[in-house]
């Protein structure tokens, strides 16, 4: 009975960490965009504001006894620290230079791109049904980006290098948590300031940091306090995606990430009028079939397993 409430509270935890990554993760999207749309902030510069509030909610938390600090060689957090520059940066300037619908749906090339990581770099195997289930995902996003009405290539080419580095560095991440035996907390509390700095003195040479446009220039109360809340929920976002693939696995998080992908779409159309063309929503509808495929499969063979351990003498 203990065990069994035991794997009830887990299971609990599990869902509401999902549950908040799920709002969380949908009002980031909204907001980021209504803040390139309406205030033109710089891109690089919002990261930097979120990288930074980020390390302070983190300061916060282990004050309030939260959490407590580990001593992390930073020489072990050096490329994680630089693909989680990469992984925000261009996934908002993918943000920015595309419609929603088109950055949503290029994300969900995470899967099979972290699929092919784990395989080729990690000696991970995955069934034929599950490879196949690749192949609708991927002409999904193939046949949106051709007919999307504002197609733009060099959006194109950051939600291309988005994809690549936010899957290796959720493969990092879960595996950085497993190598160094720290929580999702105490590794970001030493990754955030960092990606900060790194960020710090990479800004200047691609953003301006004062006069129009700039970090320091003359921006409207509405646009900081708007910056400064993308913030704050950055900081849940960033957390709740470590505590997420701490507890689960990156595939895991990336299956929800789907569910998140079918609202964020639907909100992107009413919220910011992007057009949707028939050939668009075929390929969304064949992405969509290939993320159920995938889940199904994907179930189906974990609980063929538990079934084998529970046959088992």
């Amino acid at each position: 009975m203990a065990s069994l409430a035991e794997r009830v509270r887990g299971n609990g935890r599990i869902a509401a960490g999902l549950l908040l990554n799920l709002l969380v993760s949908i009002c980031i999207v909204f907001l980021n965009k209504w803040i390139y749309v309406h205030y033109g902030f710089p891109n690089m510069t919002l990261t930097l504001v979120h990288f930074v509030v980020t390390w302070l909610g983190l300061y916060i938390c282990q004050k309030l006894d939260i959490f407590a600090p580990k001593s992390l060689p930073p020489s072990k957090l050096l490329l994680l620290a630089l693909s989680f520059c990469g992984f925000v940066v261009f996934t908002n300037l993918s943000l920015q230079n595309n419609t929603i619908g088109t950055y949503q749906l290029a994300k969900a090339m995470t899967t099979p791109v972290i699929i092919v990581i784990q395989t080729l770099c990690y000696k991970k195997t995955f069934s034929t049904k599950i490879q196949l289930t690749l192949i609708p995902i991927t002409l999904g996003v193939i046949l949106n980006s051709y007919y999307d009405v504002k197609f733009n290539f060099l959006g194109m080419v950051f939600a291309a290098l988005g994809v690549l580095v936010t899957s290796l560095y959720q493969v990092w991440v879960g595996a950085k948590q497993h190598e160094l035996q720290v929580n999702s907390m105490q590794l970001l509390y030493y990754q955030a300031p960092m990606s900060s700095a790194m960020l710090l003195v990479a800004v200047p040479f691609f953003e301006p940091l004062f006069g129009e446009g700039g970090l320091f220039g003359p921006w409207s109360v509405s646009a900081l306090l708007m910056v400064l809340l993308s913030g704050v929920i950055a900081f849940m976002v960033n957390l709740s995606i470590y505590w997420i693939i701490g507890n689960t696995s990156p595939v895991t998080y990336n299956m929800f990430g789907h569910f998140k992908f079918c609202i964020t779409l639907f909100g992107g159309y009413v919220l910011f009028k992007d057009p949707l063309s028939m050939n668009q929503g075929l390929g969304m509808l064949c992405t969509l079939f290939g993320i159920l495929a995938y889940t199904h499969f994907k179930l189906s063979e974990q609980e063929g397993s538990k079934s084998k351990l529970v046959q088992r003498p």
